[in-house]
């Protein structure tokens, strides 16, 4: 896997406090600090871009020289007795253009070559316990068991050997796992669901033979975790199974999808079931192969004419700022440091930017396609997307991912696309009500955040932006957006607000016994790094419950 440079590290602040109202600050003075600032900024590319069409032109790159890290201090605008602004940047940061050029031809890169895999790592030394955590967290997988437990029938790989038991030379690096149907799946997403189909006609039950030998005493526990283990995956099986049958109809049930898909959807079944409920495909199953089609082959025009006239004939000022924010997105994940997904990023985000002049392109729209190409990739693998080398999946593959992402990426911001353009309205409207929301359902941490003046627009504006997609994984993301789509096409916006008033009022007691700093810097870090699903979900539940009450209380919103 050919990979770019590390990219310039998270951590932002731009913090300025004062006493003044909500209402008085603009957009120039939150949106520019919640921005990248990096030496970067100023540097241009050299290298012109090859003219043709996604497939045949790459994007542009350069190779300027990397300019060192430096603290961008706030304009002295501010008269605030509490001043903190500062912007930090990965200590040697390359220029965001720096990754190795590209071939102007798609038949020119090492695809087919041998290439590095990744090791895998123990992360306990007793495999029993370590399969049997797998089997807890396993995803709507495999079929209903039915009988006595056996740990080794529930997963088609051998048990692993711990790492301290393996001599280095002997270490097992893993190859990726891509499906033998991709061709298939590609030209009908539709094939997946067949997939599952056939698997459950021609995987029968295994025969109970619990009562067949008496369990001893030192098994009983054994047996009823085994149980618990066994009763929890034929519910998710279940639900699964019913994901099946509602998108094998001849014309899907939404109202039906929706209701399923609020609770989440089977990861295998995402690729099927966004594209559906975003709109993007029809409903009717007769209709959804050639929409499909049509849909990617005008993408592909789309990309061709963008590029035609080279580096030269881009908008310049939209070109900089992506050249500089597509190395930012998701640092330090395999997947999106990769030059062909990053390729595949700058694309999607030229194209979207001038196909809508009235925002162009605003930072944060890059991680916003995250969720989409992750989903769309794990169609056609068995393995990790964030670890996966997209150069390994043929050239039309890869660029129907790109086609399908682009397209479910602008019925996604079609919703919310008054957060982007001058001025961005949508966003400050929403804090604005998340500001007034939080005074109602939690006033003690509000007072708190008032008397310590601390702005919600210094917080919050990030998390309109970017759908909180900066203070957690994309995995949590897309269990949110599940969610999200099940909820109908305002979810984005209305939604969105419910779930991060519930989401900042989940840190209240800690955020209480914080002072002005502590609140902010604990605001720009928080500690979601191992959240699974299920807190997820609670804070889904939580939203649900502030949805329900307050969404008709409109009078309590100054009417708004």
């Amino acid at each position: 896997m050919t990979a770019a440079r590390p990219p310039p590290a998270r951590p932002h602040i731009g913090i300025r406090a004062s006493t003044t109202q909500f209402s008085s600050y603009s957009i120039v003075d939150w949106g520019e600090d919640d921005a990248w600032d990096s030496g970067s900024d100023e540097e241009r590319s050299a290298t012109a871009v090859s003219s043709g069409s996604s497939r045949n032109a790459k994007s542009p790159t350069s190779t300027a020289k990397t300019t060192p890290a430096r603290v961008v201090p706030l304009p002295a605008s501010n008269t605030s007795p509490v001043s903190l602004s500062s912007s930090y940047t990965h200590v040697n940061a390359p220029n965001p253009s720096s990754y190795p050029p590209v071939s102007a031809f798609p038949d020119e890169p090492t695809r087919g070559k041998e290439r590095a895999g990744w090791t895998v790592i123990r992360k306990t030394k007793d495999p029993e316990e370590d399969r049997a955590r797998t089997i807890a967290e396993d995803d709507l997988e495999s079929e209903m068991i039915v009988g006595e437990m056996d740990t080794d029938s529930l997963h088609d790989r051998p048990a692993e050997t711990p790492e301290s038991d393996v001599a280095p030379s002997l270490k097992i690096k893993a190859t990726p796992k891509i499906r033998p149907e991709v061709q298939k799946i590609m030209n009908d997403p539709l094939h997946i669901v067949h997939m599952f189909q056939v698997t459950s006609r021609s995987n029968s039950p295994a025969p109970s033979t619990s009562g067949s030998h008496p369990v001893s005493r030192s098994k009983s526990s054994d047996t009823q975790s085994n149980a618990t283990l066994m009763r929890e995956r034929s519910l998710r099986t279940n639900r699964r199974h019913k994901f099946v049958q509602c998108l094998s109809k001849s014309e899907v049930n939404i109202a039906e999808l929706r209701k399923l898909s609020w609770s989440g959807i089977p990861a295998t079944l995402r690729p099927v079931a966004w594209p559906l409920l975003l709109g993007y495909l029809p409903l009717p199953t007769d209709l959804r192969n050639a929409t499909l089609a049509r849909k990617r082959s005008e993408y592909d025009s789309l990309v061709h004419v963008a590029f035609a006239k080279g580096r030269e004939g881009l908008d310049q000022a939209i070109w900089h700022q992506i050249e500089i924010d597509v190395p930012r997105t998701r640092p330090g994940i395999p997947l999106w440091m990769c030059n062909s997904t990053q390729r595949c990023l700058e694309r999607i985000l030229y194209v979207w930017a001038i196909r809508h002049p009235a925002s162009g392109y605003v930072q944060g729209i890059n991680d916003l396609v995250t969720p989409f190409f992750e989903v769309f990739l794990s169609a056609y693998i068995d393995s990790d997307p964030e670890q996966f080398d997209p150069e390994l999946l043929s050239p039309d593959i890869l660029c129907a991912i790109e086609a399908d992402s682009f397209w479910c990426l602008s019925r996604l911001l079609d919703g919310i696309q008054d957060n982007y353009i001058f001025a961005q309205p949508g966003i400050h409207r929403s804090v604005g009500r998340m500001a007034e929301l939080v005074a109602r359902i939690d006033p003690a941490l509000a007072h708190h955040l008032q008397a310590q003046g601390v702005e919600f627009m210094q917080f919050a504006f990030r998390w309109m932006n970017c759908l909180l997609m900066r203070e957690i994984s994309v995995s949590n993301t897309i269990r949110m957006w599940d969610t999200y789509l099940a909820e109908g096409p305002d979810a984005f916006s209305q939604f969105h607000l419910y779930v991060c008033s519930a989401f900042l009022v989940k840190w209240s007691d800690k955020l209480k016994e914080m002072d002005f700093q502590g609140i902010i810097m604990f605001l720009q870090s928080l500690p979601t790094q191992d959240w699974t699903d299920h807190d997820v979900e609670l804070l889904l539940s939580e939203a649900f419950l502030l949805n329900s009450v307050w969404h008709h209380a409109q009078s309590h919103f100054g009417g708004k």
